[in-house]
């Protein structure tokens, strides 16, 4: 049996963390992480965590801080394993990364030649820093979970967003699967809302300078429907765009898209205004800067979740019951 929950924060989602604490009722320990003038991360504990359990709680993912500095991923990604680190030489008793966004999580196999697979690096440098256990949420691909030697607990916001869909009562609604590869996610999401499935057909056309995927049919029933697309991130918004002005040019109705991770790097909340979509529905695992925000994008909070996965691996109990309640 672990100690009392000791609760960090690193720097890339304080608000996050900060939700999270207040719905388990545990304050965030004290610490300061900062960089030198060399840009070097450090780490320094206000207190003990001798025999601890220690939850971690850092995405990795981009980063904007109150006067709108820039900390990238890798600079998210350094924090976490140093903070790990700290706490591991400080004896805690145990020490679970709490990761909302897996950072890498793209780079998952070997598709061509001589590239890397980063997600398997960064699992292998979480667990060399000192993790043993990684708490996270909706993997872009869910073999990382294997490339994990810890314990992995990776939770969905499937719930939160599609209760959410739920409660707006759409009439005459259809959910699209923007392409082949997101056909099983998005047919749960259609079952959960009782709802009809259509599937974005996509082929990958050459053009000049490369090939390019490009939408050329719609299968199932978008005419005058209001269509949902579900996926687990929106990057750049480009795949998610272009689905948008197929959909519409398939006279469909209302538009709305829902994802777990609003990564939104640029050009993507310039392709988001400029686009028909009625509304945008996402998470707060990734913390959006005010210039990040518009009036048709509506943020979820996934603290609740995590403050309950968190309590239950504190007190040993089963996470995966907590989706059969």
């Amino acid at each position: 049996m672990y100690g009392e929950i000791a609760l960090f924060s690193g720097t890339a989602n304080p608000g996050l963390s900060q939700e999270i604490s207040q719905v388990l009722g545990v304050a965030l320990a004290s610490a300061d992480v900062f960089k030198f003038a060399n840009q070097n991360i450090f780490c320094r504990l206000h207190q003990s965590v001798r025999s601890k359990d220690v939850f971690i709680i850092q995405p990795i993912s981009v980063s904007f801080s109150d006067k709108d500095e820039m900390s990238t991923i890798n600079d998210n990604l350094m924090e976490l394993l140093i903070m790990i680190d700290t706490v591991k030489r400080d004896s805690a008793g145990r020490i679970t990364a709490v990761v909302p966004y897996y950072g890498y999580g793209r780079t998952d196999k070997k598709d061509q030649p001589r590239v890397p697979i980063t997600a398997r690096l960064v699992a292998d440098l979480v667990s060399t820093a000192g993790a043993e256990r990684f708490l996270t949420m909706d993997l872009h691909a869910g073999q990382i979970q294997g490339f994990f030697n810890i314990p992995v607990d990776e939770i969905s916001a499937f719930h939160i967003l599609s209760s959410y869909m739920r409660e707006k009562q759409i009439k005459g609604g259809v959910v699209v699967a923007g392409d082949i590869g997101a056909t099983k996610r998005s047919r749960n999401f259609a079952q959960a809302l009782n709802l009809p499935l259509a599937i974005i057909e996509k082929r990958r056309m050459q053009r000049k300078g490369g090939s390019q995927a490009e939408a050329l049919n719609v299968i199932g029933d978008v005419k005058n429907k209001n269509c949902i697309i579900f996926d687990d991130e929106i990057d750049t918004a480009g795949t998610m765009t272009q689905a948008v002005h197929f959909l519409k040019g398939c006279e469909a109705a209302d538009i709305y898209a829902c994802t777990t991770h609003g990564v939104f790097s640029p050009p993507a909340i310039k392709r988001l205004i400029e686009s028909p979509i009625k509304e945008i529905v996402a998470t707060n695992t990734i913390a959006l800067p005010h210039f990040k925000k518009f009036d048709r994008l509506t943020i979820l909070s996934v603290a609740p979740l995590l403050a309950e996965v968190i309590r239950r691996i504190h007190l040993g109990i089963s996470v995966g019951e907590l989706f059969n309640e």
